[in-house]
């Protein structure tokens, strides 16, 4: 997994009823763009972040 700043962090629901958590990511602390990553979520949270394998990185161009 690589991203850089600007991207979507996107974190898929576990369980029915459960919805996906976005955040741009705001820093990137890992080497050449792997993770950990400190992102911002949509409530104005910051957070550092190890991305799991429920969730993925949507790069500007294709969130669209």
């Amino acid at each position: 997994m690589r991203a850089t700043v600007g991207d979507r962090l996107v974190q898929h629901g576990r369980v029915v009823g459960q919805h996906d958590k976005v955040a741009e990511i705001i820093e990137v602390l890992g080497r050449e763009g792997t993770p950990p990553y400190r992102v911002r979520f949509e409530d104005g949270h910051e957070a550092v972040c190890y991305p799991g394998p429920d969730t993925e990185i949507r790069h500007p161009e294709s969130q669209y």
